[in-house]
């Protein structure tokens, strides 16, 4: 499947203040992992270069995060790994009511967008109502949605 894949939408400013939250928890990991080991000199930069490099690596994943449509397919980029499905092994498009249970209580975190293989798996799409992307954008979320069930829709009728 070598096509281009485009993102729907754009991402929300909320992405900055994830990555500026990561650089702060990270440059305090920093301080205090050469405090607890009492490190000096090369130990110093060696630790800072190690955690400017994965917040680095983390930043750019963080910014490439989301669901991209392409002809053939759906690509999905996770914080970890990416995935490719072909529109044709996918079943359903749909929205997932998401909630969590703490104790007896049942807390509701909002819509996401999930996708139902022909294989019988589920695949989440990191497209998330109450995400970085969408909060404060609840028609770019549902504009998001009807844009992935219609390319789904199209491929399977053509």
């Amino acid at each position: 499947m070598d096509e281009t894949f485009t993102r729907p939408y754009t991402p929300g400013p909320g992405r900055w203040l994830v990555i500026a939250w990561e650089a702060v928890a990270l440059a305090f990991l920093t301080w205090a992992t050469i405090r607890q080991f009492d490190l000096a000199g090369h130990g110093v930069r060696l630790v800072g270069c190690a955690m400017a490099a994965v917040w680095v690596i983390g930043a750019h994943r963080i910014l490439q995060m989301g669901a991209y449509v392409g002809a053939e397919g759906l690509r999905i980029h996770g914080l970890i790994r990416s995935r490719t499905l072909r529109w044709h092994d996918i079943a359903h498009v749909r929205l997932h009511r998401a909630t969590h249970r703490v104790g007896p209580f049942e807390i509701e975190s909002g819509m996401t967008v999930l996708l139902d293989r022909r294989d019988g798996s589920t695949v989440n799409t990191e497209l998330w109502a109450k995400g970085v992307d969408f909060h404060a954008r609840p028609s770019v979320f549902r504009a998001v949605y009807q844009e992935l069930r219609s390319r789904h829709l199209e491929a399977l009728n053509a």
